[in-house]
């Protein structure tokens, strides 16, 4: 029993693990996008595969920021949904928005709390399937139309009606794509938290 408790992923521990997917995720797609140089990226070695991650301070701030807000409002399940937006800088057009859905699962183990719901499924296979995932948003670049104007990049968290906003964030809408096609990828679970990873892209004229 002791060795099976002591092995549980409690809901702060699932929340840092989709926190730490969405890092290397939103790395990766900057990359994989070309938003911007290669050179301003350096590979790291996670989830038993290759991952760009940027160098740039103002990049690196700024999901640190975001990120851990995330962290804090996925610990009491109050994320629905976090969307990456990638904009035209000069037109302000959204051309992709990157969709992290998220289902709030109830957890096992033999007494389940569901104040302090844990689940036992191993982080090796976690982590499989979030490799399955990178894989497929690495592949992505082939066949998602080529990005050929500056573009900026921003985060939106989709959170339940009551969750408190901190102050210095803005309320915003849902995003809207002209003529969007949507690619769905491999969908991975803690056993308390399952995410989808979605892209909802403007077809080139």
């Amino acid at each position: 029993m002791a060795t099976s408790t002591q092995n549980a992923i409690t809901l702060k521990g699932s929340a840092a693990i989709l926190t730490e997917y969405l890092n290397y995720g939103i790395n990766a797609i900057l990359f994989q996008r070309g938003i911007y140089p290669p050179e301003q990226f350096t590979s790291v070695q996670q989830y038993g595969i290759t991952v760009l991650m940027s160098k740039e301070e103002k990049i690196i701030t700024f999901l640190q920021h975001v990120l851990c807000q995330v962290q804090e409002w996925l610990t009491h399940n109050e994320v629905e949904k976090i969307t990456m937006i990638i904009t035209n800088v000069h037109t302000k057009e959204v051309l992709e928005s990157w969709d992290f859905k998220v289902q709030n699962e109830p957890g096992d183990g033999s007494k389940i709390d569901p104040n302090n719901p844990t689940s036992s499924k191993e982080l090796k296979k976690i982590q499989a399937e979030i490799r399955d995932v990178m894989r497929q948003l690495a592949a992505s670049v082939s066949y998602l139309p080529l990005i050929e104007c500056i573009c900026t990049f921003d985060v939106l968290i989709h959170t339940l009606k009551k969750t408190d906003i901190p102050e210095k964030w803005n309320e915003t809408g849902e995003v809207q794509i002209q003529n969007a096609q949507t690619v769905q990828f491999k969908s991975f679970s803690t056993g308390l938290h399952k995410m989808d990873t979605i892209v909802n892209y403007k077809m080139t004229d």
